[in-house]
């Protein structure tokens, strides 16, 4: 059964379409990782499926029912947002247990689920302590066991690690891959971190502008990029994308306008002359770790090769350029998708 589907799902604000169409599903038990840039609508798209913005289109589906037009509370689903937003004068149990008991829930089946979440998230020895008592990781925890407590259908994360620093935030990342394992409930994840969708992700949707560009697994998402703003937006350093009748390209490939030509930086070798397919100028590198980062000039294009940080060269350098054209992808220039070899 799916955890969630949404068909054909628009959404609006004002005289301004935020969502265009959308369709998706969400298999039961999966973590679907939504990514995208801000503007993208990944919020408005949790909005809608929790019943905090309508859908002026389409409709929401939650573990077989149609629940577009049904009030947030009659949904079943759990949202975590940026920001905790933890009573300060409630202790960690009443926190949690807050949902349960504005229900009308016993006290002894709140305390019972209040445990069992605290202890699914590990803050099970924090109950007694108030969120000023708290790390942010631990408030995070809080947050998360306060979802959960409500054994939703369907598990909403609005960036929630982005307010983290960055040890923090790739513990605290680790710690929600392994609690989905563990707990199994369908979850949607929104960011506009890559990595952190990578890391995360059954699947990952990416989105821009209100529209889906491309769903898929990580691995897929990465190696078979279905547009050019997917092979930009995932990869750090981007894809390399060149104009078809540029300086570089595949061997026998005549000069073509309409055709895009995508190679990650690790495909670039700064080789000796006599197996280059051009020349560049190397105008910035950047050092990060092992790693270098080598900006390069090819006529009137720019190149990114990555390399150990000990055969870096050095800038104002003319370097014999070659690129691993096996894993080269190509797009049309005019619809941006991508296209065979």
């Amino acid at each position: 059964m799916e955890g969630l589907q949404l068909r054909q799902v628009c959404a609006s604000r004002g005289h301004r379409e935020v969502l265009h169409g959308l369709d998706l599903a969400v298999a039961r038990g999966e973590l679907l990782v939504v990514l995208g840039p801000s503007g993208a609508g990944k919020s408005t798209l949790l909005r809608v499926v929790a019943g905090l913005e309508p859908a002026t289109a389409g409709a929401v589906v939650i573990a077989g029912r149609d629940v577009t037009r049904l009030r947030p509370g009659r949904r079943n689903v759990s949202m975590v947002f940026q920001s905790h937003a933890l009573f300060p004068h409630m202790t960690v149990a009443e926190n949690i247990g807050f949902g349960p008991f504005v229900r009308g829930e016993s006290r002894h089946e709140v305390r019972e689920r209040v445990a069992r979440a605290a202890i699914a998230v590990g803050c099970g020895l924090l109950l007694d302590r108030r969120p000023d008592q708290l790390s942010g990781g631990e408030r995070q925890r809080v947050a998360l066991a306060r979802a959960l407590v409500r054994e939703p259908d369907v598990f909403l994360l609005d960036e929630p690690l982005s307010n983290l620093d960055a040890e923090l935030r790739a513990e605290t990342r680790g710690e929600l891959k392994a609690l989905h394992e563990r707990v199994g409930t369908t979850m949607v994840h929104v960011t506009h971190d890559q990595v952190e969708a990578l890391i995360l992700g059954d699947r990952i949707a990416v989105m821009r502008a209100g529209r889906l560009e491309q769903t898929g697994t990580p691995q897929e998402i990465w190696q078979s990029p279905a547009t050019t703003f997917v092979a930009r937006f995932v990869g750090s350093p981007a894809m390399n994308l060149l104009p078809g009748e540029g300086p570089l390209r595949p061997p026998g490939m005549a000069a073509d306008p309409e055709r895009v030509v995508g190679f990650r930086p690790d495909a670039v070798r700064l080789s000796d002359p006599a197996g280059a397919d051009c020349t560049g100028t190397v105008y910035r590198v950047d050092v990060i770790g092992e790693d270098a980062h080598a900006y390069l000039r090819i006529g009137g294009d720019t190149v990114v090769a990555r390399m150990p940080t000990t055969t870096r060269p050095a800038v104002g350098d003319t370097v014999a350029v070659a690129v691993r054209w096996d894993d080269a992808h190509f797009f049309d220039a005019r619809t941006e998708r991508r296209i065979a070899a």
